[in-house]
């Protein structure tokens, strides 16, 4: 008996979001086709033209937009921002630094600085766990 095993495929909204570009960006025949894992590996091993330049200028889906502007996706929609962005237009907000870009990444800060406390915490408390058991 052998074992048939089948190509595993993706719709190119999943294969997009893996490889971190805006859907609507990419050619028709991405849009239009499904993405095999083994072409998104080839994707992402040797990226053609358009990958390489939807990366570099955008337009850049939304999760992208927060993490170069260093804030969450809620964050940018608290400040308005609900398109995909290009780099050029991201450069251009930070350059302008708006007052929800500053409040944003302080909330963002705060948030990184709970997660490493709350952590440390942890590491501490299995730490003194692991010491009662000797």
């Amino acid at each position: 008996m052998t074992s048939h095993q089948s190509t595993q495929t993706m719709k190119p909204a999943t294969a997009a979001k893996k490889l971190g570009v805006y859907l609507e960006a990419t050619p028709a025949e991405f849009q239009e086709g499904v993405v095999s894992r083994t072409e998104l590996n080839a994707l992402q091993a040797e990226p053609p033209a358009w990958l390489v330049e939807l990366r570099r200028n955008g337009p850049h889906p939304r999760p992208v937009v927060a993490s170069k502007l260093g804030v969450s996706i809620a964050g940018l929609a608290r400040g308005g921002v609900t398109d995909a962005l290009t780099t050029e237009q991201i450069e251009a907000i930070k350059q302008e630094n708006p007052e929800w870009l500053q409040k944003e990444r302080a909330t963002q800060a705060e948030v990184r600085k709970e997660a490493v406390r709350i952590k440390e915490k942890q590491a501490q408390d299995a730490a003194r766990r692991a010491g009662k058991q000797d």
